[in-house]
């Protein structure tokens, strides 16, 4: 199975992030494409990929977690801009027989993200 997928881990709560919005974008000839704009369900997840094996092409993608608006909206004391507004991701896709995954991991004061399975 291939395609593009990711999810949202709220460190601070230790629970999934229901409601980030997400917009994917396709970078090349330093132009940037929007793809998708979604937001995270219950989960923490999308309910369908960013994605699919045959919208993928080999090139260069970035995706904008807006965590900023996510924080703003929990019962904490962050102040306004928050540290992290947004978290952007810059990754390459260059293998479209593979499945990628980007997780990200949050608090409102860092961030962590991987090629997930």
């Amino acid at each position: 199975m291939s395609g593009l997928t990711t999810h949202v881990l709220d460190l601070t709560h230790g629970q999934p992030a229901k409601n980030v919005k997400i917009e994917l974008y396709y970078l090349q000839s330093g132009k940037s494409t929007l793809l998708k704009s979604v937001a995270t369900n219950e989960d923490g997840r999308l309910d369908s990929p960013l994605l699919l094996e045959n919208e993928m092409k080999i090139g260069t993608y970035e995706i904008i977690f807006h965590v900023g608006d996510y924080f703003h909206s929990k019962s904490i004391d962050i102040p306004s801009p928050a540290f992290l507004e947004t978290v952007p991701v810059r990754f390459g896709i260059a293998n479209l027989e593979s499945h990628y995954h980007v997780p990200l991991l949050i608090s409102p004061w860092g961030y962590q993200v991987y090629r997930g399975s």
